[in-house]
């Protein structure tokens, strides 16, 4: 299964009021672990930067003006994404941007339904929050002290430890097994060892003067012998 976990940033909170995406980071996982394979872009909004939005994630207009716009990384970006199913974080936001994006340079926008959206799931597993990523990170162990300001790469990435916690995955990747499962496997494999008792034991191979032997070897051992528990492991 292919997964793509992605960030935007962006000069503002809605696009149709002027506002555009200045920062695409993505990266590839491959049944939940990261491949190595990643997308980062800077983008020229064509625009100012809002201080709010700069102070956020520190792009300014001077670093952004030499960098491409959206038309010209948008076949880039769907060829990285393809067709992954989209990990993102308050995936309304950021889908809201990009979709605006493709309609302007008219190319198809992308289905809600292939996105799976981490702050909806961690809504479901804590719904008192706090949700955002820095708490999430927190709460999980996962260490931000790089993240003084907002970036699509960087929080792409610490998106990607947060949906395996959320979704249990370390385990899966670490080749661990929840208690749940453990259970139903021993059941199954319990069942299976039942199902191929024979209906009728076979007879003994053994004499009656070998069977005599061995007990008279036993009685020899003492009380404590070890053989004389065999029955109670």
């Amino acid at each position: 299964m292919r997964e793509v976990v992605m960030d935007t940033e962006t000069t503002g909170l809605d696009p149709f009021t002027g506002h555009r995406i200045v920062e695409i980071g993505a990266i590839e996982l491959l049944n939940h672990i990261p491949t190595g394979n990643v997308y980062h872009q800077y983008i020229n909004p064509q625009r100012d930067m809002p201080e709010e939005a700069f102070n956020v994630h520190g792009l300014s207009e001077e670093f952004l003006a030499s960098k491409p716009v959206f038309a010209d990384i948008a076949q880039d970006f769907l060829k990285f994404i393809d067709d992954g199913i989209l990990i993102i974080h308050n995936a309304p936001f950021d889908m809201k941007f990009l979709n605006a994006e493709f309609s302007w340079i008219e190319v198809e926008q992308l289905p809600m339904e292939r996105v799976i959206d981490t702050l909806m799931l961690a809504r479901k597993r804590y719904p008192m929050g706090p949700n955002s990523l820095d708490a999430l990170c927190r709460r999980y162990g996962i260490d931000n002290s790089k993240r003084d300001k907002h970036g699509a790469l960087l929080d792409s990435e610490l998106l990607a430890d947060v949906y395996m916690e959320l979704i249990g995955g370390r385990q899966t990747v670490l080749g661990l097994t929840s208690e749940p499962q453990q259970a139903a496997r021993t059941v199954e494999v319990g069942q299976k060892a039942r199902a191929n008792l024979r209906p009728t034991p076979l007879p003994s191979r053994l004499s009656q003067l070998e069977i005599e032997a061995h007990n008279e070897m036993i009685a020899g051992l003492g009380d404590k012998a070890l053989w004389r528990n065999t029955g109670n492991g």
